[in-house]
Parts: C-alpha cells; sequence; structure tokens
C-alpha cells in the first residue's frame, strides 16, 4: 500500500471523456509534475481537498490533452489515500499517453479491485460492502440495484455486527464461568441466552432463506419455454428480447439445444430459456435436446408452457402429463398463442373442455402479431412474486455470503441444543464463538489473504 497506483476508471475504448484514477501516498506529488494548470496558483499542492481544477497534462512542453482534475486529499477519498482523479478526452491515445507519463514518474498499473481492496484496507468500507461495489456495477435491473445499494450503504452489516456483539456478551459471560470452575457460580443468565439463541437462528434462518430470491434477482429470474414442436416458442423469445436470437422455422425440430438470454421487465431480470419442442423423434441430436428441456423445467422457476391453439388435440393430455409433475413447486404459465387463427367459438371450446384440469393461469397471445404479449409479462411479474424491497430489507446475493451465514447458522443450533441438554460452558462457548467466526467472515473482520485475493480479482481494473 506503499505504492501509488493508476488506472482507467471509465469503461475502455473511445468515448467522449475518460477518467483515470490515480491513488497512493504520491499521488498529489506524481500529478503535479504533469498538470499545468490554467489559472496561476492553481498547483495541486496548494488546492483544498474536494476541488477540480482545469489545466493541460504536457510532457516536455507538448500537450497530451486539455483536462480537470479532481482532488481528494486523505482520508477523505475512497480508498483513504491521496487520491487525484483526471478527467480528459475519451482517445485512447490520450488515455494511453497519460498512463504512462503516470507509470514514468513512478505509479504502477493497479490490478482488478486494488482501489477498493485499499478502501477496505484502510477500514473506509467492511468487506461486504466492498463486495456490493461489484455487484453495483454489475446490476442490469432495478432489483439487483436496490440490493447492492442497500448493502453498499451498510444495513447488512451493521445487522451482522449487532448480532455478533450480543454474542460476544454472553460468550465473554460463559467464559468467566469457567474461571470460577471449582465454585460453580452462572453469570450468564441461561434462560436468555436460549432467548438470544433463538431469536438469532430465526434472523439467520430468514437470511439463508433469502439467497434463492436474491441470486434469482442478481442473475435473472429462470423462466423455461416449454411446449410441441412449431407452436411458437421461438417467436415469443425473439419478442421478448427484441431480437433474432432464435431461428424460427415451419420445419419440426429445429430448435435441437438450450438458447438463452436475459431480459429486462419493468425493473426484474427475467433468464429466458427457450427449449426444444417435445415430440415423439428419431433423431438423436433432438432426443439430447428434449432430454435438456426436461432439466431446464426442474432448474427454472417459472415455466411457461406454449400451446398452439390451431392444433389442440387430445395430444395435450400426454403433453400433459410429462409436464405437470415436474412443475410441482413451480410457477406454471400456459400461453395458448396463435389467437389470430381462431375464431370466439373455437376459443371458447379450448376454455370449457381442454383446460379446465390444469390449475394455471392461463394467457391467450399471438407472439407472431405481438398480441397480448403484456399481460404474459404481467403474469411473470406476478409469478415471481418478489417482495417490495426497501432500505431495510436484506437480502442475501452472494454464494460466500450464503455459506458463511449456513455454517453460522448450524452453530447457532448447536448452541441451543446444548443449552436444552444442558452441556458444559466450555463446550456452549465453543459453539457461540464458531458462530461469531463465520458472521465475521462475511464483515472482514476475521479474513485470509486467500479470500481477499479471490475476491477482488474478480473486480474490473480501475475500481
Amino acid at each position: 500500500m506503499n505504492q501509488t497506483i493508476c488506472a482507467l476508471s471509465t469503461a475502455p475504448g473511445t468515448g467522449a471523456i475518460a477518467v483515470i484514477r490515480v491513488s497512493g501516498p504520491e499521488a498529489i506529488t506524481v500529478c503535479d509534475r504533469l498538470f499545468f494548470p490554467h489559472t496561476a496558483g492553481k498547483d495541486l499542492f496548494s488546492q483544498p481537498a474536494h476541488t477540480v481544477v482545469h489545466g493541460s497534462i504536457r510532457h516536455h512542453n507538448e500537450w497530451i490533452d486539455e483536462v480537470t482534475v479532481s482532488l481528494f486529499r486523505a482520508p477523505h477519498s475512497f480508498t483513504g489515500e491521496h487520491t487525484v482523479e483526471i478527467t480528459c478526452h475519451g482517445s485512447p491515445y490520450i488515455q494511453q499517453q497519460i498512463l504512462q507519463l503516470l507509470i514514468g514518474k513512478g505509479c504502477r498499473l493497479a490490478l482488478p479491485g486494488e482501489f477498493t481492496q485499499r478502501a477496505f484496507l484502510n477500514g473506509k468500507m467492511d468487506l461486504s460492502q466492498a463486495e456490493a461495489v461489484a455487484d453495483l456495477i454489475a446490476s442490469s435491473s432495478a432489483a439487483s440495484h436496490r440490493l447492492a445499494m442497500n448493502q453498499m450503504r451498510g444495513g447488512f452489516s451493521r445487522e451482522l455486527l449487532q448480532l455478533r456483539s450480543q454474542l460476544l456478551n454472553f460468550t465473554s459471560l460463559i467464559e468467566l464461568e469457567l474461571d470460577f470452575g471449582e465454585e460453580e457460580v452462572e453469570f450468564a443468565d441461561r434462560i436468555q441466552l436460549n432467548r438470544l439463541a433463538l431469536m438469532i437462528r430465526k434472523q439467520l434462518s430468514h437470511l439463508v432463506q433469502s439467497f434463492s430470491m436474491g441470486n434469482a434477482i442478481k442473475n435473472g429470474i429462470p423462466v423455461v419455454i416449454v411446449g410441441e414442436t412449431n407452436v411458437g416458442k421461438s417467436t415469443l423469445l425473439n419478442h421478448l428480447l427484441n431480437e433474432e436470437k432464435a431461428i424460427v422455422s415451419e420445419i419440426h425440430g429445429t430448435t435441437r439445444d438450450v438458447i438463452e438470454d436475459v431480459v429486462n421487465i419493468r425493473g426484474i431480470s427475467f433468464r429466458f430459456i427457450d427449449t426444444a419442442g417435445l415430440r415423439d423423434t428419431g433423431d438423436e441430436v433432438e432426443i439430447l435436446g428434449i432430454e435438456r428441456t426436461y432439466q431446464k423445467i426442474q432448474q427454472a422457476t417459472i415455466v411457461v408452457w406454449m400451446i398452439d391453439a390451431t392444433q389442440f388435440s387430445e395430444k395435450i393430455e400426454s403433453i400433459a402429463e410429462k409436464i405437470i409433475p415436474k412443475t410441482r413447486d413451480k410457477q406454471l404459465i400456459i400461453t395458448i398463442n396463435k389467437i389470430d387463427r381462431i375464431s370466439a367459438e373455437e376459443k371458447q371450446v379450448l376454455e370449457e373442455e381442454f383446460l379446465p384440469q390444469i390449475p394455471a393461469k392461463r394467457i391467450y397471445l399471438s407472439a407472431k402479431y405481438r398480441q397480448n404479449t403484456e399481460a404474459l409479462e404481467t403474469a411473470l411479474l406476478e409469478a415471481a412474486s418478489l417482495p417490495k424491497l426497501d432500505g431495510n430489507d436484506f437480502i442475501v446475493t452472494n454464494v460466500r455470503h450464503y455459506e458463511a451465514l449456513s455454517k453460522a447458522l448450524e452453530s447457532v443450533r448447536r448452541v441451543e441444543m446444548g443449552l436444552q441438554q444442558g452441556v458444559s460452558g466450555d463446550f456452549v462457548a465453543q459453539d457461540i464463538r464458531e458462530c461469531m467466526h463465520y458472521l465475521g467472515e462475511i464483515t472482514g473482520e476475521i479474513s485470509a489473504d486467500e479470500i481477499l485475493g479471490n475476491i477482488f480479482r474478480n473486480f474490473c481494473i480501475g475500481k
């Protein structure tokens, strides 16, 4: 951390402007050697923190670019170090020239996530907040953005720290009892400790259970589109994606493999999966595709079963026998496609004779002409049944957090069991310490270099 680092913090390539970030003990000194203010007396050394200065970057009196420089003095910066941000024109040549000049003056290129890592090491944020920075950058929907913002603001960390503090008080009292073992004194109220363990178990259990929802929000709620061949599955997918992602053909069995893409519908990300059409076939490749269809049904949260309104027949019952058992724990939506090609009387026959036995929401639409597809979008949002999130909601989206919380939950369950069975205080204290350990892993109070390396190497360079 004694080295001064630099990197491009905006996306690489040509743009209107680019931002180059410099952080470290020599950040102001290095930049002052290259920066020439357009107003006398505006050199970087003389400027207060949180100011922006207009000037130019030059090398041997050769102008490289006209820039603005933002100045942040330690510890009041993102990293907690002296930090300078140079805003230049977005030419890749200009960006490269400025970076080379900075390196020539003593900087080195930053590693992926090194600015955020320094913020963590300098106490500007804890580890879960640092991870939320990466989630915020990667957020692609209003829901995932809201979750990342909640975590980055530290609410989740404060919740865990409060739990950890309560456990610390009790384990201290229990360990104090061990020092007076021969006198058989009891400092820790076992009834109160049991209540605390119950409360913590409920909170941890809620957080662990929230991971499936948080993961879906972060990566997109998986929606699989299934049905017979040529019912319009690929046409619907192309409409939802607003691009020709899947090949559409009158030939049966055109889609033989799984096609996936993510769509943002009213602030929620859905990961749509188009599958091979279900039918009896001797084609080995198509059979493999159909097998994958059933696998994807198992992995999905929502199943959209598409039926051709013009080809409605008794075969639907045999298809239903294959699909319905696999959707017992899923949200099932039946879409009857090609309604532009049937009469109102034919639609009534479908409603009265074929569909009453299938307990699922039904949407009539025309994927080709985009009729009533808004109703499908509404049905998908209802099926997702996401809770309304506010600043006090804590939903786990990170696999590392989920694993640590699961282990903490196991530990607190052992505390409860130990208290009920009247086991020795030293065993109860050990289980409490384990629970505290796993909670501390999330916030970074307990961390290993290997864990930190794994986390920050997944960041983009410049952040």
